[in-house]
């Protein structure tokens, strides 16, 4: 009877153990969100960067980065992200006059989100000379 119960806590040690692999997906950003603040058309380039960390046990891979718009356009990194190695994601914005509100949806392998996909958010206020 010993020997079963010890077996029974070995499986569902292992079970939660492996329930919890894989790789995993944390930004750096708080909130997942780049705040541009107030910035001036002309004199800047309306490009920046989420850095991420695989904090998983298994490489990660970013499959794709949609935006809700054309006025924004994101760079995916293309080899996969070693566990315990960061990566990164470009976003440039056209910088258009008025307020910056933008959603992007990052798909990954990543086991900390449904389905792996994180949205990251891009927000400030382009303004003239």
């Amino acid at each position: 009877m010993k020997k079963f119960l010890g077996l029974i806590a070995l499986f569902l040690v292992s079970a939660i153990s492996f329930a919890q692999a894989g790789p995993k997906i944390e930004f750096t950003a708080e909130n997942n969100t780049i705040d541009y603040g107030t910035v001036v058309r002309g004199k800047d380039s309306g490009l920046r960067t989420f850095e991420f960390k695989n904090t998983g046990d298994a490489p990660l891979i970013v499959t794709n980065v949609q935006s809700t718009c054309g006025c924004t356009v994101p760079s995916k990194p293309e080899a996969p992200i070693m566990p315990g190695k960061t990566g990164k994601i470009d976003v440039k914005y056209n910088m258009s006059v008025g307020r910056i509100s933008r959603t992007l949806t990052v798909e990954t392998n990543a086991t900390n989100f449904t389905d792996g996909k994180v949205a990251i958010r891009i927000k400030g206020e382009v303004v003239e000379q």
